[in-house]
């Protein structure tokens, strides 16, 4: 290393290092795991709560359907008619805002009545679960709603027969996959099953 006026001469590769422009540079490496993380939060926070509000609407729209549509049918075990609409009318509700119905549309009809299930997890994370109760009867109180001013101590008609439809649904996270940008081998739950219901009055 040659000396120019008795100071020592750096070396190009070192200078480099000591320039501003590199002193930035590593600076955002270093933030930018931080800055990915941040973003993808933002995003997937967001993805999340807009899917929270749009099965929110779907259960609304499944329960005032399920609530108009008559009740003649729900004797029968496997009541075809007014409980299958219902399950169309979320599958397509989901479908029309671009939400993934883990194969809503084809999945077989389970339970008795007054409670019949949708089970289906074809390309989810999980399992979706619809829950259609359309309180055939009265005194059920899973899906009915206390009526007032039927009369004390002996009430006509303590409940009013309800639809009621809960939609549970796998929602997969991305932030599992860049989290681990900072913290090497984090494993957080890859999927939460957002919850949702709605009730409506039965109108015949």
């Amino acid at each position: 290393m040659a000396a120019v006026d008795g100071a020592p001469r750096i070396p190009r590769w070192l200078r480099f290092l000591t320039d501003s422009d590199a002193s930035s540079l590593v600076e955002f490496a270093v933030s930018l795991p931080f800055l990915v993380v941040l973003v993808v939060g933002i995003f997937d926070f967001g993805g999340a709560f807009n899917t929270k509000q749009e099965l929110n609407n779907a259960a609304r729209e499944g329960a005032r359907y399920g609530a108009s549509e008559p009740t003649y049918d729900l004797s029968n075990p496997t009541p075809v008619g007014s409980i299958d609409a219902v399950r169309a009318l979320v599958d397509s509700y989901l479908v029309a805002s671009r939400i993934n119905d883990c194969g809503l549309s084809t999945v077989a009809q389970g339970g008795a009545s007054p409670t019949w299930t949708y089970s289906a997890n074809t390309g989810c994370a999980g399992t979706l679960n619809l829950t259609i109760v359309r309180g055939f009867g009265t005194g059920n109180t899973g899906c009915t709603l206390p009526a007032t001013g039927y009369g004390s101590p002996n009430p006509i008609n303590p409940y009013i027969p309800c639809t009621h439809v809960t939609i549970s649904y796998p929602y997969q996270w991305i932030f599992n996959s860049v989290i681990q940008l900072i913290v090497p081998g984090a494993n957080y739950q890859p999927s939460i099953q957002i919850q949702t219901d709605a009730t409506a009055i039965n109108m015949d």
